[in-house]
C-alpha cells in the first residue's frame, strides 16, 4: 500500500526553505545561499541520524543548493563588450529558485485561509430546508392558523399613515375630541359583524385624524389579544385582512 508521510512540519522541501528563510529573517530575493544551504543540510544529516525515510525530492532540492552555491563561489567574468547595446547581465543563479519560493509562499498563505475559513464554518450548524407543503394545505382551508405577527401590523399601520398623509386637505381644522378605546372597539366589532365579511385592515380607519387613527390602531391590537377578531394575510407584505369572531361583542351586545 502506498501512503505519503509528513516530514514533521514540512510538506516538501520548498516549505522547509521557507521555513529557514522565516527563522533567520532573510530576504526572499536576497538569499545568502552559503547559510540556507548549510542550514538545509544540517536538517537532512539530522533526518539520515533519525533513521527516518527522506523524500527523494529533499534530496534533489539539497542538490540544486549545492550547485547554485558552487555557481556563486566562481568568479564572475568581466569582459568587456564589442556591443554596448548587445551586453546582456548575467543572471543570478538564485533567480528559479526564488521565482518557486514565492509562488509556493503564495500558494501557503491561500491555503492558510482556505483553512481558516474552513474552521469558521465548522463552527456554523445548518439543517436541511423541510417540506412544509401539508401545513400549507392546511392553512389555506383554515385561515385561523394564519400567523400575522405585530410587526405585521406595524407595517401596515406605517403604510396608513403614509397615505393618509398624501391624501389629507391643504387646511385642517385642528380639534381635540377624546374616543375610548372600548368604544373603538365596539364600533369595530359592529362594523365587521353588519355583514359578516372580512374587511381589509385600511377600512378600519375612515377618519384622517391622527388622534382617531392611533386610538383605532389600539383598539384592533386589544381585540386580537381578545380573540374577538381574527386578522389574516395571505402573504408576506399581503394586504390585512380583518374579521369577526364567534361571539364577539358590539355596541348593540352591551
Amino acid at each position: 500500500m502506498q501512503y505519503n508521510v509528513k516530514i514533521e512540519a514540512f510538506e516538501g522541501p520548498l516549505d522547509l526553505l521557507l521555513h529557514l528563510i522565516n527563522r533567520l529573517e532573510i530576504d526572499i530575493y536576497d538569499i545568502p545561499v552559503a547559510e540556507i544551504t548549510e542550514q538545509y543540510l544540517i536538517y537532512i544529516h539530522a533526518m539520515k541520524e533519525l533513521e527516518l525515510d527522506i523524500a527523494s525530492e529533499f534530496l534533489v532540492m539539497a542538490a540544486e543548493l549545492l550547485e547554485i552555491k558552487s555557481k556563486m563561489l566562481l568568479p564572475k567574468h568581466e569582459e568587456v563588450p564589442v556591443d554596448a547595446f548587445s551586453f546582456d547581465e548575467e543572471e543570478d543563479p538564485r533567480d528559479e529558485l526564488v521565482e518557486k519560493l514565492v509562488e509556493y509562499k503564495k500558494y501557503k498563505e491561500a491555503a492558510n485561509e482556505f483553512k481558516a475559513l474552513e474552521m469558521d464554518r465548522g463552527l456554523m450548524y445548518t439543517k436541511p430546508p423541510s417540506d412544509l407543503t401539508e401545513y400549507a394545505k392546511e392553512n389555506q382551508h383554515d385561515n385561523a392558523d394564519l400567523n400575522v405577527t405585530l410587526y405585521d401590523m406595524l407595517g401596515a399601520m406605517q403604510k396608513l399613515l403614509r397615505r393618509k398623509k398624501l391624501q389629507r386637505p391643504l387646511s385642517t381644522k385642528v380639534t381635540r375630541q377624546e374616543i375610548p378605546i372600548e368604544k373603538r372597539m365596539a364600533e369595530i366589532i359592529d362594523l365587521l359583524k353588519a355583514d359578516g365579511k372580512r374587511r381589509s385592515f385600511s377600512e378600519l380607519f375612515p377618519v384622517p385624524e391622527r388622534e382617531h387613527i392611533v386610538v383605532t390602531f389600539l383598539a384592533v391590537l386589544e381585540l386580537m389579544k381578545r380573540q374577538e377578531i381574527q386578522v389574516d394575510q395571505e402573504h408576506n407584505f399581503a394586504e390585512i385582512y380583518v374579521t369577526a369572531q364567534k361571539g364577539a361583542n358590539g355596541i348593540g351586545d352591551h
